[in-house]
């Protein structure tokens, strides 16, 4: 019984030191490197990304989603990271609430018909074909921030307004009711990628976030 006891807590020693080696400045910067991302998200928002990864539980490792709204919808700022292979596997275009704003999304909600984007961390759930054809829906994980993202069918589902020849339109992405749609040309694939209890960070300009969050304030 006493071994059983001692292997048990060597064990979780083991487990909480990786954890906390994973923390740690200098891994979490050549984890950067390695993701080549200096051209693509800024180290403090992946910084935050990671660390807030780290802490959620039940999730399906190695694939770590960050949205980038301080960025306007012209440029790409939805990334999913493989962090097992070390390498971006989607970089590509996103759309914002029509309520956060026209070409940078600047107001942020977790109240249904808002039609705001949300930020902070989600988990993903299951995939399904509704109105806006392949969907993913998003379990928002913190409370009173997105913790209304099931019930105001906040998901990811590709768009037309969403591709690129939008934007040589008309200089910036058509906007949604507050879900992060892509370019229909590849929502399939992102979907099945990303679906089922992976990590998605939405960041934006909001101080507001950063006092109330459990997770990006770490």
């Amino acid at each position: 019984m006493i071994k059983k006891v001692l292997l048990a807590l060597t064990l979780f020693s083991t487990l909480s030191f990786g954890a906390e080696r994973n923390l740690e400045e200098g891994y979490i910067k050549k984890m950067y490197s390695d993701l080549n991302l200096n051209q693509k998200v800024e180290y403090t928002i992946f910084r935050k990304a990671y660390k807030g990864y780290m802490q959620i539980p039940d999730k399906r490792e190695g694939l770590l989603t960050i949205v980038d709204y301080t960025k306007p919808s012209n440029v790409e700022r939805f990334f999913v990271l493989d962090l097992n292979k070390r390498k971006v596997a989607y970089s590509t275009y996103v759309t914002h609430g029509k309520n956060s704003g026209l070409t940078s999304a600047l107001n942020f909600s977790n109240n249904k018909n808002s039609y705001m984007s949300s930020l902070g961390f989600y988990m993903t759930n299951d995939s399904y074909v509704g109105s806006n054809g392949y969907s993913l829906r998003l379990k928002g994980l913190e409370a009173g921030i997105n913790s209304n993202a099931l019930s105001r069918n906040i998901v990811v589902h590709g768009a037309d307004y969403a591709e690129p020849d939008f934007i040589e339109r008309y200089g910036f992405l058509g906007r949604s009711e507050g879900c992060p749609a892509i370019p229909t040309t590849i929502s399939r694939d992102v979907i099945d990628s990303i679906k089922d209890r992976t990590v998605l960070f939405i960041i934006g300009n909001d101080r507001h976030y950063y006092e109330k969050s459990s997770y990006a304030s770490l």
